[in-house]
Formats: structure tokens, C-alpha cells, sequence
């Protein structure tokens, strides 16, 4: 999978143990920044990665900044781009098959790097609507519906 992923300078160390870990799984990494030498706003890093996203370059996003927050809220103002901030396995799954979140976000003043490779792997393998009854998962598929309806309404 290609996956794009960005960091500000409090997520650089864990976007490259993120990023580190997804190319030894194979998946290929489109890196949009942040590291030692290239200090980037939360905010820049998170809207290129979600306008490239919305654009189609690839299915999903890692985003890191301090909490993962800021993060999440920038790249949340695009449509299409449904970014979640996660700090464990569990959350990312849920993230991915009840939300369909197609962007994660982390902490990296607070996640572990072993803890944000257990989150990462959870995200990429879990797709929407798995492991849901059939009227869970036709509520899902409307609730994706609906949302698209609010997106219109404000993405004008």
C-alpha cells in the first residue's frame, strides 16, 4: 500500500520509526517531511498530506505532531480526509471499521515507537465495515452517505 506520512518537529523521531517499519512490511512511503534539517508547522505538514490524499496519491495517511491532535484537526478540514488520532491497537481498528478514518494520527510525545508500530499495522489491516453484522453494516454504508451529504453542504 502507499501510504504518505508528515510530521512538525515533535513527530520526526516517531514518523521515521513509523516510517522505518512500514518499508520493512512493504508498503511504500511517500514522506512529505519533517525531519532534523526541514522544520515544518503541524499545519502545513497536515494539509499537504490531506489535500494530496483527497486527490487520490494514495488511500492513507500518517500523520504526527505532538499529540496528534493538531494534526487531526487540520487535515480533518478536507473532504474526503477522515482523520483519527489513535494511541493504541484497539482504537485504530474501531477507527478504521466503524469511521472509516483513512488518516492516523499520532503522538510523538506520547506513543512509544513499539506502540505505534502495534497501532500503525492495526490501521492498515483492518478495513471499513469488518467484523460488523449486516445491519451494522448497512447503517456504516448509509453513514457514509450522510457524511458525504454534510461535506457537500460545507466543502461548497
Amino acid at each position: 500500500m502507499i501510504v504518505g506520512l508528515g510530521a512538525d518537529p515533535f513527530g520526526v523521531e516517531l514518523k521515521e520509526a513509523v516510517k522505518a517499519h512500514l518499508e520493512a512490511g512493504g508498503h511504500l512511503c511517500v514522506d512529505l517531511g519533517g525531519s532534523s534539517e526541514q522544520r515544518r508547522a503541524y499545519y502545513e505538514v497536515a494539509h499537504e498530506l490531506a489535500e494530496q490524499l483527497s486527490a487520490g496519491a494514495y488511500k492513507r495517511g500518517v500523520l504526527v505532531c505532538g499529540t496528534g491532535m493538531g494534526m487531526a484537526i487540520v487535515a480533518n478540514k478536507h473532504s474526503g480526509v477522515y482523520a483519527a488520532v489513535c494511541e493504541d491497537a484497539a482504537t485504530a481498528a474501531r477507527a478504521r471499521s466503524i469511521n472509516n478514518a483513512n488518516v492516523l494520527t499520532l503522538g510523538g510525545m506520547v506513543t512509544a515507537p513499539f506502540k505505534a508500530t502495534e497501532i500503525v499495522d492495526a490501521f492498515l489491516a483492518t478495513e471499513f465495515k469488518s467484523s460488523w453484522d449486516d445491519e451494522i453494516q448497512a447503517f456504516l454504508d448509509q453513514s457514509m452517505v450522510d457524511i458525504k451529504g454534510i461535506e457537500s453542504d460545507q466543502f461548497k
